[in-house]
């Protein structure tokens, strides 16, 4: 066993001498954030609160995001909502078992850093033909190997064959030492990944609560306009009637009855496709609160109820790269192909490596580590790659090659990333300007619709008049309630545009 003990001390002595050598290839520098000011041409966005427009939310540089930044439209429907799709989503599920699998791959290529001892045991049972001539082996009773001797032109005295048994026991050790570093960049390059799938997986979080909150507003704008709608239908249906009545009598002509008609059918019409766009909302919900769709859904939002932040956060450029996951994980996949870039270059390198053998062998066990039945090998190799048609070098380029792409990409997702902050911007100060003049418009409907409704209770007005007011209201509420949810909307938007709070995230704010 001393020699097992001798091979051993040498590989961990190898072991850390190479462990500290230095890796061939580019090392890794993080790409600087764009050096701009703002989101838009002549802004800049300084720290601290910028004045609030009129009908606009102020928008603040210093606030930060927080992981639950759903919970500040302040709606206990939409965070029971949010918390269930954490516990049941399989879309989760998928990217954590990704996450998963990327650190055990990581693990695994940190064990080639390491020799490996493997222990084996070959026992045989072996047979020789009889009837030989000269000398010939024999077994006695307990399996050893003996020598009968025959006459080579006579009858051998053995003529029977032969069985006996033989039993091999070895320990070996295996060790590719990483001289030019090409297992540290393998290693480097898997750690990028893993950290890769782990922004996928914040930006799974980030995604699926955005959506959820979209579909959930949705839901609610789509019933409530359906009920404006149903109001607007049972207007018409009335003033149908009316107009039915008045041309019996001789006061409308035919034409009028047509014409009112035709209005009750458009608004049916009108109604089909929001129950349509209702109901395949809900099964969107249910798919993205892990359920099918023949299950029961959390209580539905009621679109007043929620709470409008006043004052939203407003990221410096330069943080955004920082806060957005998927910066973060195209920044990964970079810094993954520039590491397999030194992969590539170790391998046109001398590649080393060493086997041991220690064992014994004997035609009985208890022999094999006896005088004469152990034995041992030590073997180094030196593989140097001479002539190999190209392929290493092509390799080498086409994993440069990738690197250039993968930073193209990077730059790409940088691009998109202050794209979609600067839209949701321009889309909040939109729904601004909207709701200041639809506000306008759902104030001067509804003080027309109190107004002929008083006339009409002391006569001033008919009843089809007080209906036609009451058309102009729901119409302007319909157009009120669209304003209404792009606003909470474009809201959310921004929250998930910003990079969603993912580093405030802890176990409990996900777990069932």
């Amino acid at each position: 066993m001393s020699h097992l003990k001798k091979i051993y001390i040498f590989a961990v002595v190898i072991t850390g001498g190479l462990l500290s050598g230095c890796a061939v290839g580019p090392d890794f520098k993080r790409p600087q954030a764009p050096d701009v000011a703002g989101y838009a041409p002549h802004q800049t966005i300084e720290q601290g609160t910028t004045p609030a427009q009129p009908g606009a939310p102020r928008f603040n540089a210093t606030q930060d995001i927080p992981f639950d930044w759903w919970s500040l439209f302040q709606s206990p429907q939409l965070d029971a909502m949010i918390h269930q799709a954490f516990s049941a989503s399989p879309t989760l599920e998928a990217a954590q078992a990704a996450l998963r699998q990327a650190q055990q791959n990581t693990l695994a290529q940190q064990g080639f850093f390491y020799p490996t001892f493997g222990l084996e045991y070959l026992p045989t049972r072996n047979k020789l033909a009889g009837n030989m001539g000269g000398n010939s082996p024999g077994v006695q009773s307990n399996g050893t190997v003996i020598q009968t001797y025959s006459n080579p032109s006579g009858p051998a005295p053995y003529n029977g064959p032969v069985y006996y048994n033989f039993h091999t026991a070895q320990v070996t050790l295996n060790y590719a030492p990483d001289v030019f570093g090409g297992n540290q960049r393998q290693v480097e390059s898997l750690k990028a990944l893993e950290e890769a799938q782990k922004f996928q997986l914040e930006a799974t979080y980030i995604t699926l609560a955005s959506n959820v909150v979209a579909a959930a507003l949705q839901e609610a704008s789509v019933r409530a306009q359906i009920g404006a709608m149903e109001h607007l239908v049972e207007d018409n249906r009335a003033l149908l009637e009316i107009t039915r009545n008045q041309f019996r009598f001789g006061q409308v002509s035919g034409i009028e009855v047509a014409g009112q008609e035709l209005a009750l059918s458009q608004a049916e019409q009108a109604l089909i496709p929001l129950k349509q766009q209702l109901e395949q909302t809900l099964d969107l919900l249910h798919v993205l609160l892990g359920q099918l769709p023949s299950q029961d859904l959390p209580p539905p939002l009621d679109l007043p109820s929620l709470k409008l932040p006043r004052e939203l956060p407003l990221s410096l450029p330069s943080k955004l790269v920082e806060q957005r996951p998927d910066v973060r994980a195209a920044e990964a996949q970079l810094h993954a192909a520039n590491a397999q870039v030194g992969v590539a270059l170790a391998n046109r390198f001398p590649q080393f490596s060493i086997t041991g053998l220690l064992g014994g062998t004997a035609s009985i066990p208890s022999q094999m580590f006896q005088s004469g039945g152990g034995f041992f090998s030590l073997i180094g190799d030196i593989a140097v790659p001479v002539f190999d048609g190209g392929t290493l070098s092509a390799r080498e380029k086409g994993s440069r090659e990738a690197l250039a792409q993968a930073a193209a990409q990077y730059r790409s997702t940088v691009l998109s990333a202050f794209q979609n902050v600067a839209d949701t911007l321009h889309a909040i100060q939109s729904d601004a300007d909207a709701f200041r003049t639809t506000a306008q418009a759902d104030q001067a409907a509804r003080r027309a619709l109190e107004i002929t409704r008083k006339q009409f209770e002391v006569g001033q007005v008919s009843y089809p008049a007080l209906l036609a007011a009451d058309q102009t209201f729901q119409l302007s509420e319909i157009t009120r309630i669209q304003v209404e949810t792009n606003r909470l909307g474009d809201t959310a938007a921004l929250y998930q545009a910003l990079g969603g709070g993912w580093w405030h995230r802890q176990e409990g704010d996900t777990a069932p």
